[in-house]
């Protein structure tokens, strides 16, 4: 009686069976925590002040989301030097749930196919699956640095195709869109009369130098639709506000907006007091964001300097993410759970985000001191192994 779209099979894998048991045993050291709200991040006392404006006690409810919350989404983009105004942003409740909305809006149920990345997280697979989309995998390669196997497009294209993700930057492997990839991907969507769909909640969190807008998606031939939230903008997930924000070619781009106005209308699921404080949390919540770039800058630097005798940390753009590339001779379930059961120290296998090769994935959002104990472990059993 059940729908095929919720998996049959909901047994833990092995890691999770196992993380299971050791917290049962005692404290761990986490490295994958990825909740800025329990790593430690001090936010203003008075963040949340505007969400008692009592003009939310009157209900109004517009498609697209409150006029001066929008606006104040179109200023972020301002800031980044692209033109898209509060007319073409239409707020949701989360980026999973503007990932529904788009879906709902170009794929027909049963039959149409999105192509995602891979490595990648891994919550595409439900939220395909649960709008009754297609799911095919393009391959991010690394020779030095992340790029699109333009092939691995081509091949996964089926004329059922109507949109192609890119996670830019990528979440885990820190890499960002740059001009040839992103010119492949918009010229492919924009001839094959498909979509280009950007997620970008981490776009705030270079590790690095600033991030490059690449040229092709400043004013993209095809449509295109860009992904934000105040879950990774202001480090808080438990207000669910996330964006989309259209681009491309003006009559596909008018016609998304006409269409996504009937499926947002349908749901009006974005709470009226978070999009009264929009403007405010985004302003105020620099100071977090200032606190979580310092954070993952610094965990990251801790991370290269720690990691070696065969192990590699991949360099990354930007993001929460550090990647730890293993030897080919060892497993990365086999580490993971090593690690786990001897030391106490929780960490990712690779297989979990499709990497192609053995590798582990850390969060770089744990207090410093924690991170530094959690790495120094994760060195010292990759030197016995």
């Amino acid at each position: 009686m059940f729908s095929s779209r919720v998996p049959g099979d909901r047994r833990a894998n092995a890691f999770s069976a196992a993380l299971t048991r050791a917290r049962a045993r005692g404290p761990l050291v986490d490295l994958t925590v990825t909740n800025p709200t329990r790593a430690g991040i001090e936010y203003p006392p008075d963040l949340l002040a505007p969400l008692a404006d009592a003009a939310g006690l009157r209900y109004e409810p517009t498609a697209f989301g409150v006029a001066h919350a929008r606006e104040a989404v179109a200023e972020t983009y301002a800031r980044r030097g692209l033109a898209i105004g509060a007319g073409r942003i239409a707020l949701t409740a989360s980026t999973s749930e503007a990932y529904s909305l788009l879906f709902k809006l170009l794929c027909e149920p049963g039959g149409s196919r999105v192509l995602t990345p891979a490595p990648s997280y891994p919550l595409f697979d439900h939220l395909t699956s649960l709008d009754g989309v297609e799911q095919a995998h393009y391959a991010l390669d690394f020779h030095g640095e992340w790029a699109i196997d333009v092939h691995s497009v081509d091949e996964a294209w089926t004329p059922e195709t109507r949109a192609v993700l890119a996670v830019t930057p990528n979440n885990p492997t820190g890499s960002i869109l740059r001009d040839g990839d992103a010119g492949e991907l918009v010229t492919r969507a924009a001839a094959r009369r498909a979509a280009v769909i950007l997620d970008e909640v981490f776009i705030d969190y270079p590790l690095g130098a600033a991030l490059p807008e690449a040229a092709a998606l400043r004013d993209p031939a095809a449509l295109t639709f860009r992904l934000g939230g105040l879950s990774k903008a202001v480090g808080l997930p438990q207000l669910k506000l996330g964006w989309i924000a259209v681009q491309g070619p003006e009559p596909l781009a008018a016609e998304a907006m006409d269409r996504l106005e009937v499926i947002c209308d349908t749901y009006l699921s974005v709470a009226t007091p978070v999009q009264l404080a929009a403007r405010s949390l985004l302003q105020q919540g620099k100071v977090v964001r200032e606190q979580i770039l310092a954070r993952v800058r610094h965990n990251y630097r801790t991370l290269a300097a720690a990691v070696g005798g065969g192990a590699t940390v991949l360099p990354a753009d930007a993001g929460w993410s550090g990647v730890v590339r293993l030897p080919a001779t060892l497993s990365d379930e086999a580490v993971a759970l090593d690690l786990l059961d001897r030391d106490a120290v929780v960490v990712h296998p690779g297989y979990f985000f499709d990497f192609r090769h053995e590798a582990l994935v850390v969060s770089l959002l744990p207090v410093p001191e924690q991170f530094a104990r959690g790495v120094q472990l994760l060195q010292d059993r990759l030197n016995a192994a």
